[in-house]
């Protein structure tokens, strides 16, 4: 919807486009600001205040007067999205048990993907009364979601139990000396890359341009999202039974290989199969990967800036992603671009083999 709100004020197609871009510009640029207000504040205040200031930029930008406020308004929300993201992979750090860590973040990120298919359904039915409205709606829902975090979530509920003074905060430099950490940052980066920019921005296009029909492009990214959201339900436990690092591995080569091949596919058939397996390596890599950073810092010692970091690698690769693959597909076409695309998540597996396995380690310390 956001896009064409954006048209209405008179713009081309690369402004309306820019629009968007700027709320994951943002929320890059914001990223060390928010990991550090983490530590020094705590998960609580800062997750709340992430959720009220996005809600305040919806419902201002649904009474934006012009392209210009509009973009000021959005990048404003970027702001606050890395506030309650980081804030929120922090409480799922610290409040997650060790040897559930793998599930949890399956329902992470499974209330994100429900969220993301829900979103522009109801975001459509909606702006049949007006494109301003579906922003109305987004403000009031993240201010329900900030008062049932404000009345569920106390701050004695996020204080580890312990004898002494509290361990410190990891520190950035700590975790970039780990192989495990390496790792997740370059997983992180390819999953930006190829899931949530590639998958997005330039999957639908390929298929309107192979197929022209704009309903494919619709259907490919549901079966993605579908692929994603079954797989979910079974990475979390495997990475809690088996390793995070198997997981990991293995979804980053069926990412390579799901969206590598769509760019060679010419069937109808098998692009939608192509697109339903990409989902499948999306929905292994994000359990395993988050797992192994909670299992880097630990419950006790917390790292804002830690996770921040972590958060920023995959906005660079979402932001990066599609503007790359984009040129290469003017320039050579669409084949050498999800080429590319493969190529990116296969040089992410490096790290990975060379990290040592988290779940391990976690074991023998409870």
């Amino acid at each position: 919807m956001l896009p064409a709100y954006a048209r209405s004020f008179d713009v081309g197609v690369a402004a309306a486009s820019f629009v968007v871009s700027i709320f994951a510009l943002f929320r890059l640029v914001f990223a060390p600001a928010g990991g550090a207000l983490v530590t020094r504040l705590g998960e609580r205040p800062v997750y709340l205040t992430g959720l009220l200031v996005v809600a305040a930029s919806s419902l201002a930008t649904a009474f934006a007067q012009s392209y210009v406020q509009l973009l000021v308004l959005r990048g404003l929300g970027g702001i606050g999205s890395t506030m309650f993201t980081v804030s929120a992979m922090a409480l799922l750090v610290r409040l997650a048990p060790p040897e559930i860590r793998g599930r949890v973040s399956s329902a992470y990120a499974s209330s994100f993907l429900v969220g993301g298919m829900l979103g522009p359904v109801l975001g459509g039915a909606l702006a049949g009364f007006g494109l301003r409205l579906p922003f109305v709606a987004y403000a009031v829902a993240l201010v329900v979601a900030a008062a049932v975090v404000a009345l569920r979530l106390t701050g004695a509920q996020l204080r580890p139990v312990t004898t002494g003074p509290p361990p410190p905060p990891m520190r950035l430099g700590e975790a970039l000396a780990l192989p495990a950490y390496q790792a997740c940052l370059a997983s992180a980066f390819a999953n930006g890359w190829c899931n949530f920019g590639v998958r997005v921005a330039v999957l639908p296009q390929y298929a309107v341009v192979v197929h022209d029909d704009t309903w494919v492009a619709g259907v490919a990214l549901a079966l993605a999202a579908a692929g994603t959201a079954a797989t979910l339900q079974v990475a979390g436990r495997v990475a809690d039974s088996v390793g995070r690092r198997p997981l990991v591995l293995v979804g980053l080569v069926v990412t390579a290989a799901g969206l590598g091949l769509v760019g060679l596919s010419g069937d109808l058939v098998v692009l939608l199969a192509l697109s339903a397996f990409s989902g499948v390596g999306a929905g292994l890599v994000n359990p395993g990967q988050q797992a192994t950073v909670a299992d880097v810092i630990g419950s006790e010692r917390g790292g804002g800036t830690v996770l921040s970091t972590f958060q920023m690698a995959q906005d660079a690769g979402a932001i990066l992603g599609p503007v790359l693959v984009g040129v290469v597909a003017d320039q050579a076409g669409f084949g050498w671009a999800f080429g590319l695309t493969a190529l990116v998540s296969l040089l992410a597996v490096g790290p990975w083999l060379r990290a040592p396995e988290t779940l391990a380690t976690v074991a023998r310390k409870a």
